[in-house]
């Protein structure tokens, strides 16, 4: 395998774009193949989603795809996507799981809301480059989800059964179940850090700034009492974003936002749920696997889905309001020490998934 480039060349560059740029420059440079394995979260080689998600709907844009069949027309999506990540277009493509193993995606080009998935089971960890195509037949959008962001855009049950744990939230209103993170994580663990965040809790978790559990426990416990109201015709999707707001505040953030990617608060690896009912829906990862997560590495350890904290709300319906009742916060690794799962696997067949009709707009 070819050499990789010095990783002296990288630097911490606040813009997505720019670290996209390097980063395929490193590839170009490395003279891999896309079917070369990389790390995930490997600083000099590895596009996470956002810088991934960038790249490649600034290179893709206005491609004119028109005239092509359709084997054709993916040929050169696929050869468009070497091309703008810095590998070499090979002579043909194999017939791989995923197409592009060495960032671990597949592509869809997408001309219509429907994605049409054949023959094999949606991945929870790999990432799926949904690329829109206009009415004119050129790219106008290119999106990157993760299997399990994926799987959530299905509402008509065929997907997939989803992994689940029933939640009983007893007498006691707050409970810290992980008194400590995972070894990996304590070894990032700032234990001094200030009351405030300058950062977005949408950017990338950085050393110095990852608030050990147990004060993100004391930080989040006030909310115990509070209510939420949410309006409209989406209420439960409402009701979480407006209880990510009061967590994020809470936190010390000074501006809200939410990328929508797992976890919820990925600065601080927190995923947030709110429950009204005792089920409690976690998608096709379990919180305590030990797969890999899709962020590049602080100070060069890998997390894993299982270093994920999570704190989880129950609340009881007041009118349209919910009335914060419970709170437990604990990490992925002992999650099912608190919570009972249910049993659940991902059904294997083809696979359609109607996308909302503003996932391409920008």
């Amino acid at each position: 395998m070819p050499q990789t480039p010095a990783r002296a060349i990288i630097l911490l560059v606040p813009s997505v774009r720019v670290a996209a740029a390097r980063i395929v420059e490193n590839i170009r440079r490395s003279g891999l193949s896309i079917y070369d394995q990389i790390q995930v979260g490997d600083p000099i080689l590895w596009l996470p989603a956002p810088e991934l998600e960038s790249e490649l709907d600034a290179r893709l844009r206005g491609l004119k795809l028109g005239g092509y069949p359709l084997r054709t027309r993916s040929k050169v999506i696929k050869q468009a996507v070497c091309t703008a990540l810095g590998y070499p277009v090979p002579s043909s493509f194999r017939k791989t799981q995923p197409r592009f193993p060495g960032q671990n995606f597949d592509t869809y080009g997408q001309k219509a809301n429907n994605v049409q998935i054949w023959n094999e089971e949606v991945s929870p960890i790999r990432r799926y480059v949904l690329i829109g195509i206009n009415s004119q037949d050129r790219v106008e959008r290119v999106k990157v989800v993760s299997g399990d962001t994926l799987a959530k855009l299905d509402n008509t049950g065929t997907l997939t059964q989803k992994f689940q744990a029933r939640f009983d939230p007893g007498d006691v209103a707050a409970e810290l179940v992980s008194i400590e993170d995972t070894k990996p994580l304590l070894r990032v663990i700032t234990r001094a850090v200030g009351t405030a965040f300058g950062e977005s809790p949408a950017s990338l978790p950085e050393p110095g700034s990852l608030l050990p559990i147990k004060e993100i426990f004391e930080r989040l416990s006030p909310l115990i009492g509070r209510t939420i109201r949410a309006l409209g015709s989406d209420q439960e999707r409402n009701r979480g974003a407006e209880l990510h707001r009061l967590v994020v505040e809470a936190l010390g953030y000074r501006t809200y936002a939410d990328g929508g990617d797992f976890p919820d608060v990925r600065h601080q690896l927190l995923e947030v749920k709110l429950q009204t009912a005792t089920t409690v829906d976690l998608g096709l990862v379990r919180p305590d696997s030990d797969a890999l997560l899709d962020i590049q590495q602080i100070e060069g350890r890998q997390i894993r889905h299982c270093d994920v904290r999570y704190a989880v709300f129950f609340g009881v319906m007041q009118g349209d309001k919910v009335r914060l009742t419970h709170l437990v916060v604990t990490t992925g690794e002992r999650f099912f020490s608190r919570f009972v799962p249910f049993g659940g696997k991902v059904l294997n067949k083809k696979l359609q998934i109607r996308l909302p009709r503003s996932f391409f707009i920008a």
